[in-house]
């Protein structure tokens, strides 16, 4: 099988994870959907995982009704594609300039963070208005932490044939990863 058919095939299993973790509700739209964007990001690169990303935030808002209405979703979905691609950029910056590979994870996941919450409630917030999007921090921040370290732990224990980014456990002179 060819390098892009396998993409596509991988690519196709995790939007159908992120259907999976979209069922696993923490609050209305808020769910487990952004954890299976967040390995293949790691695995097939950002632009898949920023793909996913998307996909899998409108799977869990169409399977909640588009709560806070559409536009606010779509707005949230492109929030979501720049999360990844925040994330893979902020670890491989940080392990291109020999960083200690556990902390190179730590600020990727300080970075999804981020841009997942209060970057992406601010992008939303003239839907939601302030107040509202101020309210869904509680539910949210928890939902974002969960998502990407539980991605991070996964990703480490994948065979190095699935690293596209050295994985944090892994040393960086590794020759796998070269």
């Amino acid at each position: 099988m060819n390098t892009r058919t396998k993409q596509l095939v991988y690519a196709a299993l995790f939007i159908a994870l992120a259907f999976v973790g979209a069922n696993i509700k923490i609050m209305g739209s808020i769910a487990f959907d952004s954890l299976p964007a967040f390995v293949a990001t790691l695995v097939l690169g950002w632009g898949w995982g920023a793909v996913i990303a998307f996909i899998a935030h409108l799977l869990t808002a169409a399977l909640s009704g588009f709560p806070l209405t559409l536009p606010a979703h779509i707005i949230t979905a492109f929030m979501m594609a720049a999360t990844m691609i925040a994330f893979y950029f902020t670890i491989k910056f940080c392990a291109d300039r020999n960083m200690n590979l556990i902390l190179a994870y730590v600020l990727g996941c300080v970075a999804a963070v981020i841009f997942n919450v209060p970057l992406g409630l601010l992008a939303t917030a003239p839907i939601f208005t302030l107040p509202v999007a101020l309210g869904l921090i509680p539910a949210l921040l928890p939902a974002a932490i969960l998502n990407v370290v539980i991605a991070v732990v996964i990703y480490a224990f994948l065979p190095s044939r699935f690293h596209t980014l050295p994985a944090p456990h892994v040393k960086k002179n590794d020759k796998t990863h070269q």
